[in-house]
């Protein structure tokens, strides 16, 4: 009598047998609990070892299963110019035509990363999209293993394979209403781990046909990059790949006594006076504007002040930057800069107050007493504030209580205690901060 052949599960694939239920989802949660509660040991069957094994790595590497998002890297001029001279850049149209021109379609994020799991492209459907923004999952954020916890691109990452997470799998509990399939993408001819291809969305992500479809796009990409290096070869002298863009220097003044100026050539550690300077023209820059000798002097001055004192440290000041950043009659900026305070109002503007947050380490030259400083100072940090507030999420909330200007916020600590669930350990603490701070108010 003939026994049959047992059938081999595919150990990179989340529902082999189709689709979810209830069932599977109390296990994977159940297993969850137990491990982050009490780091336990032994492996737990009713979790995938390739899923358990990320668990561990992401329990070691200190990822908190409720915190943090993950961070933005790069944003911007920046992010453009990373990603522009990347080896994949040339392969999206490829990655477009199998993936994304069906992704609205199918409800689904196609998600392409470096080999570090920094999202470069991030593309698909608007409306998840725009959902996905809320957990960082974005453009220019970083999504390895090690920082984000279990996750499709950054398992496949740190396994060098393909697989699915389905939604359960992930580490972070944020994640968890999502499922992912991504497949690691190598150099053709050095055979290097250059990125990953992801396709996110609902569950039925994390069926057996979508995984087919990100290897399948994977073979396709790699084969285009073998003949795009074979078009190279027979090309006189090879073909040099396009100059990277141009990147617009960056003035950073937020959380900082001193502004940094990066230019082409390196940074600069500005004076507290000329990082005033600098900054009140990038500001009069926004409104397409420059600034005569008295407006400065009187922006950079408590009472009245000569303007001829101003006139000698804008003097020295493009001296030191070059004058074909600062110009005169009136006093402008003659290159763009782009500040870290324009990509926090960014952020703003497009409602991403995570992201916003990650790029705000703090009050705009919290030293300086410049009223026109004072008063840039003063906006972008009401600007914050009431979007966070109206976000009405804890866990941006409890970040942004952390700043030094929101530290004694009654409002902001009386939101983080109305708005944190009840089985929330951090509860008790945010109460007995509302208390100290009212029994503060009262005593003075």
């Amino acid at each position: 009598m003939e026994h049959p052949v047992p059938r081999v599960v595919n150990p990179w694939l989340a529902l082999p047998g189709g689709g979810p239920s209830p069932a599977l989802t109390r296990r994977l949660r159940a297993a969850h609990e137990r491990l982050v509660t009490r780091s336990q040991q032994p492996v737990d069957a009713s979790v995938r070892s390739v899923v358990w094994d990320s668990w561990r790595r992401s329990l070691g590497s200190g990822v908190d299963p409720d915190g943090s998002l993950p961070p933005v890297d790069l944003m911007d001029a920046d992010l453009l110019a990373y990603r522009a001279a990347h080896p994949l850049a040339t392969v999206m149209p490829v990655i477009r035509r199998l993936l994304v021109e069906d992704a609205e379609a199918d409800q689904m994020i196609v998600a392409v990363t470096d080999a570090g799991g920094r999202m470069l492209w991030v593309e698909g459907d608007s409306r998840l999209r725009s959902r996905a923004a809320g957990m960082n999952f974005v453009e220019g954020a970083r999504w390895a293993e090690d920082v984000a916890g279990t996750n499709a691109p950054g398992t496949a990452l740190a396994v060098d394979h393909a697989v699915q997470i389905y939604g359960s799998e992930h580490y972070r509990r944020p994640v968890q209403p999502w499922s992912c399939s991504a497949a690691p993408v190598h150099d053709p001819m050095t055979g290097r781990l250059i990125g990953a291809i992801d396709v996110t969305g609902g569950d039925h992500v994390a069926g057996p046909h979508v995984l087919t479809l990100v290897r399948a796009t994977v073979a396709a990409v790699e084969a285009e990059l073998r003949w795009q290096h074979r078009d190279q070869q027979r090309e006189p002298g090879g073909r040099r790949p396009p100059p990277a863009p141009r990147v617009a220097p960056r003035l950073d003044v937020l959380g900082r006594e001193r502004a940094r100026l990066t230019l082409p050539a390196g940074p600069i550690e500005l004076s507290l006076r000329h990082s005033e300077l600098l900054l009140l023209l990038a500001e009069a820059s926004v409104a397409g504007t420059g600034r005569t000798a008295a407006q400065l002097a009187a922006e950079c001055h408590r009472g009245d002040a000569a303007s001829v004192t101003v006139r000698a440290e804008l003097s020295r000041l493009r001296h030191l930057v070059g004058a074909d950043l600062v110009g005169s009659r009136p006093y402008r900026l003659v290159t763009p800069i782009d500040t870290d305070l324009d990509r926090v109002r960014r952020q703003l503007a497009r409602g991403s107050v995570g992201t916003a947050l990650d790029c705000y380490p703090g009050a705009v030259l919290p030293g300086s007493r410049a009223p026109g400083v004072v008063v840039a100072r003063e906006r972008v940090s009401a600007l914050l504030r009431q979007a966070v507030l109206r976000s009405r999420r804890p866990e941006l909330l409890l970040r942004y209580a952390q700043l030094p200007e929101a530290r004694d916020d009654v409002a902001v600590w009386q939101a983080c205690l109305d708005w944190l669930p009840p089985s929330s350990p951090r509860r008790a603490a945010a109460a007995a901060h509302v208390l100290r701070l009212r029994r503060s108010t009262r005593a003075r």
